[in-house]
């Protein structure tokens, strides 16, 4: 799959490294790995503002459609329309939905059908792979 930004991996760890991204953004964002659950920045965090990619800085998620969903990571009931992509994830013997950066590629997480609100979904996010914007 093909997306607008394309990066080498030694572009993608310069650049998170400028940015002062946790060690584990690289992992995280471009070879798919998960942190660990209620390990993340932003799992208990509540401010208002946006979320967007660190990788890209695309913007993803508004702060409103944050919840708690006591699974260990960000959770998100509704994504920025055309923000994210979604890709079938058959690793670890299961069949889930992936999320990618529509702009970057960036790993994201996974989005389940589990959602508490009207949309019925659960963006469930490493915070390693998010870039907190302040409301102003």
């Amino acid at each position: 799959m093909s997306f607008p930004v394309q990066k080498s991996d030694p572009e993608w760890q310069a650049l998170l490294q400028d940015k002062g991204a946790e060690p584990a953004a690289f992992q995280v964002t471009r070879h798919a790995a998960t942190e660990r659950p209620f390990t993340g920045k932003y799992e208990r965090f509540w401010a208002d503002g946006s979320y967007h990619c660190i990788c890209c800085g695309s913007k993803l998620f508004d702060s409103s459609a944050k919840f708690d969903a006591g699974c260990g990571w960000p959770s998100f009931d509704q994504a920025v329309p055309g923000a994210i992509t979604e890709i079938v994830d058959r690793s670890h013997g299961m069949v889930r939905t992936e999320t990618v950066c529509s702009n970057c590629g960036a790993h994201l997480g996974h989005v389940f059908p589990d959602g508490p609100s009207d949309t019925g979904l659960r963006y469930c996010i490493n915070s390693a792979s998010l870039d907190f914007q302040p409301q102003e």
